[in-house]
């Protein structure tokens, strides 16, 4: 099934009509830049709980700044385009929004300057894990992590996560679900388009912003629910490799990940395998949260189907 609209530069455009010519592949997107949102569907409000929407266009905004993108576009207009598009597409299930900023016009290498930048927001349904208490297998990856004067870990731009996937394929072929990328000093990052936590000692701990790791939606907001309602002690600050195989808990987080919680690293268990209590306590205020099931945070929801829209 696919959603009847894609929005584009502005506007709706039926999904069969959403065409890009064959040469702009390649090079026009090596620059790109993208965000992934999602939409919660609450069955017993009727409700599509857009998050975060202004976080992540913020953050886009941000990418897009650092490729030397131009867009008349702010985070408030893509912002109230996504919710128009759920809207549009009739969403009443759990959903992605994906925007991606593209030079749409090169063809060829080179700076790109003062080329035309389009953005393209598209609309999918995806199946939440939240809550599920399913574990993942984690090694640290071979591969470092990308640093800040070589392609910045700071832009969500599509070149950056090829790190990101030879570190998961590799750790596939040798039999992990994720791997954990350590930067070019030893210390950890993050792993494969999620950032990580550890727990030791009571205290949420994940590595700083400094350490070579994207400026996550979904770590800050973790940190805040630590913080403001479950009074979970936190740190950021560097963490040794050694700390993930001594870790009480551990788990990833991203706006695609979720909550998903590390039974063992290069077959150190972490704790004894299970879902840590800690780890236990983040996922449930999260996942209350995403579907609006608490009033916490109400200004990280944007609820759809009360949104006004201007087309």
């Amino acid at each position: 099934m696919t959603p009847a609209y894609v929005w584009i530069d502005g506007g709706l455009t039926p999904w069969n009509e959403a065409h890009v010519h064959v040469t702009a592949l390649g090079w026009s997107t090596m620059s790109g830049v993208f965000e992934g949102i999602k939409a919660y569907w609450n069955d017993s409000d009727g409700q599509l709980y857009g998050l975060q929407f202004k976080e992540h266009y913020d953050r886009f905004a941000r990418s897009m700044k650092m490729m030397r993108m131009e867009t008349s576009f702010t985070p408030d207009d893509l912002s109230r385009a996504s919710a128009q598009l759920l809207q549009a597409n009739e969403c009443r299930e759990d959903n992605y929004v994906r925007p991606l900023a593209y030079f749409a016009d090169v063809t060829w290498f080179g700076s790109a300057r003062g080329e035309r930048t389009s953005i393209v927001i598209h609309t999918a349904p995806f199946k939440s894990g939240l809550g599920s208490g399913r574990t993942v297998r984690a090694c640290v990856s071979s591969w470092t992590r990308i640093g800040e004067n070589q392609l910045s870990p700071r832009i969500k731009c599509i070149s950056n996560y090829q790190n990101s996937r030879m570190a998961l394929l590799e750790a596939l072929q040798d039999g992990y679900d994720q791997p954990i990328l350590l930067n070019s000093v030893g210390k950890v990052t993050e792993g494969p388009a999620s950032c990580l936590f550890i727990v030791r000692d009571g205290v949420a701990i994940t590595p700083s912003l400094t350490s070579g790791i994207l400026e996550s939606v979904t770590r800050s907001t973790i940190l805040r629910l630590c913080r403001e309602t479950l009074q979970i002690p936190t740190q950021e600050r560097e963490i040794d490799r050694t700390e993930l195989y001594v870790a009480d808990e551990a788990f990833f987080c991203g706006t695609g990940a979720e909550i998903q919680p590390i039974r063992d690293v290069d077959h150190y268990s972490i704790g004894d395998g299970s879902v840590g209590p800690i780890t236990t306590q983040i996922e449930a205020a999260y996942h209350a949260m995403v579907r609006g099931r608490t009033p916490s945070f109400r200004g990280w929801r944007v609820p759809i189907y009360q949104t006004a829209v201007v087309a």
